[in-house]
């Protein structure tokens, strides 16, 4: 099958038992948690070859991420450990009316000293697709340095290249900085992937049409807009001009935990792609496991194998939006 690469920060995650401020919260359940990891797992569940670059620290949390990746059947030789640092972790709050509370404790991390003293070199010959997203390479320079040279390496190899902005405002010393420096690596993806309201801080434009014109202008192939329970939106160069698709997305019963959906919509994009689906079989995929994903407190434990989720389309086929 196709062999995908992705570099992020795997984290510990603690989501509360009960709902309430993460003040008041005596008991947790462990998860891992990371939007690169996210990716990673749903795109081995169905069945393509998955490496993920990152760096965890030489203790307990890094150890259970290290066995955890190779019990999914990712590759973990390019899975490094930091004697000195240690491994991010999160808390995360239920809350059935908001979005959750998040709370992060990992500055300094063993992950964001990945390529401090030596940028590991990929080999991007036998690879089909680099994914990136914008969190891992707003932790520091070091980090936003080593996502570039991957994403150059990648474009000279001609490996194809998603990109998902996954805007994280805190990460970064400032919006202007966050803008520019998401759309420079946007600018050396073939598929950008943003949510509107995410598109329209990064570009200034409202529409979906004028968000997708945005970066098609500056190199990108293709566009694919996510709008939330209204579904997916993509506009793509052709050998003939442009097309453009929107696809309905699922109608759900309940809606548990949002966190997650992007990433879930990210696998449908990515495997798609890769298996040389048609745009509207892409976006049904795609709003699908961003579906699955709502439905369920886990950031990536429900991400479906193939048989799961063509379950799942079948099942709500007649349900959209």
């Amino acid at each position: 099958m196709a062999k995908v690469v992705t570099i992020g920060e795997p984290m510990i995650m603690f989501i509360a038992q009960t709902e309430g401020a993460l003040k008041d919260v005596a008991s947790f359940d462990r998860f891992i948690a990371g939007a690169e990891i996210n990716v990673s797992i749903g795109v081995k569940r169905l069945n393509h070859d998955m490496t993920y670059i990152t760096q965890v620290g030489n203790d307990p949390f890094g150890a259970y991420i290290k066995e955890f990746i190779a019990n999914e059947g990712i590759a973990t030789d390019k899975v490094f450990t930091h004697e000195s640092y240690g491994t991010g972790f999160q808390l995360k709050n239920k809350d059935s009316q908001n979005d959750p509370e998040v709370v992060y404790f990992r500055k300094g991390s063993a992950a964001s000293h990945l390529g401090d003293t030596e940028i590991e070199e990929i080999d991007f010959t036998d690879v089909d697709l680099l994914h990136v997203t914008g969190i891992f390479m707003a932790l520091n320079e070091n980090t936003y340095a080593y996502v570039k040279q991957l994403m150059t390496a990648a474009r000279k190899a001609g490996t194809l290249i998603t990109f998902d902005p996954n805007l994280r405002p805190t990460l970064w010393p400032n919006e202007e900085t966050m803008i520019q420096r998401i759309n420079q690596m946007a600018a050396l993806a073939d598929y950008v992937l943003p949510g509107i309201s995410e598109g329209q801080l990064l570009t200034g434009h409202e529409t979906k049409e004028e968000i997708a014109d945005f970066y098609l202008a500056q190199g990108s192939r293709g566009v694919i807009i996510k709008l939330g329970p209204a579904g997916a939106y993509v506009k793509v160069k052709t050998a003939t001009g442009e097309l453009e698709e929107t696809v309905a997305g699922f109608k759900l019963a309940e809606v548990v935990d949002t966190v997650g959906a992007g990433d879930g919509f990210a696998v449908g994009v990515i495997t798609g792609l890769l298996e040389n689906l048609s745009w509207p079989e892409i976006l049904t995929r795609a709003n699908a496991i961003g579906a699955i994903q709502v439905s369920h407190i886990s950031d990536n434990e429900n991400l479906p194998t193939p048989a799961q989720l063509a379950s799942f389309i079948a099942d709500h086929e007649g349900g959209k939006e």
